[in-house]
């Protein structure tokens, strides 16, 4: 296996309830010719969850596959910092490893905050600060997952919680919309 150059890609489900790994490997041979193709998944607060891949595949998995639940009970995954092994035998000698930060459930209170912002009622300021303190937490979400793809988990971890932090608030705190304001003034 001289020719071999292990790799994967870990792809954006944009679901809550997934977390799906691409193999982008390199084998000598089509099909690949490999032995015990195993993946190994450190999920935060759980144990590692070791299971077969399929080679030159798109594997998905969820939180009943991963051990988290029992089957066909799916849970969202947690977010966090997941290690990622992927190999093949002799596995002291083939595999690759990467860390990624898993946002999904943070993406989503997000999307359901930016949703909750009514940009046709708001009147300008309030419209203009909800818009500034949405970008401010998006910046803390990309700036948790530049950090956790460089090897910087502390912060990374720190920024997630401050852009969690933040979107709990402005959930919690109406954007102060009534649309009295653009009633009573513009239509």
């Amino acid at each position: 296996m001289a020719d071999l150059k292990l790799d994967f890609l870990v792809i954006p489900t944009y679901n809550t309830l997934t977390l799906a790994v691409a193999d982008s490997s390199i084998y000598p041979t089509d099909p690949p010719e490999v032995i015990s193709p195993t993946i190994e998944i450190t999920i935060p607060g759980f144990n590692t969850f070791i299971g077969d891949f399929v080679p030159n595949s798109f594997n998905v998995y969820t939180s009943s596959i991963l051990g988290i639940t029992d089957i066909d009970c799916n849970q969202p995954l947690p977010d966090g910092v997941y290690t990622i092994k992927y190999s093949v035998a002799p596995a002291y000698d083939n595999y690759v490893v990467k860390s990624i930060l898993r946002v999904e459930r943070l993406l989503e209170k997000f999307d359901n905050a930016f949703l909750k912002l009514d940009l046709m009622e708001c009147d300008n300021a309030i419209k203009t600060q909800s818009s500034v303190t949405l970008n401010t937490i998006n910046f803390f979400i990309q700036g948790a997952i530049a950090s956790a793809n460089n090897c910087a988990e502390f912060e990374a971890n720190k920024l997630y919680i401050k852009a969690d932090s933040m979107l709990d608030t402005f959930l919690k705190n109406d954007c102060g919309c009534s649309g009295n304001n653009y009633q009573l003034n513009f239509y």
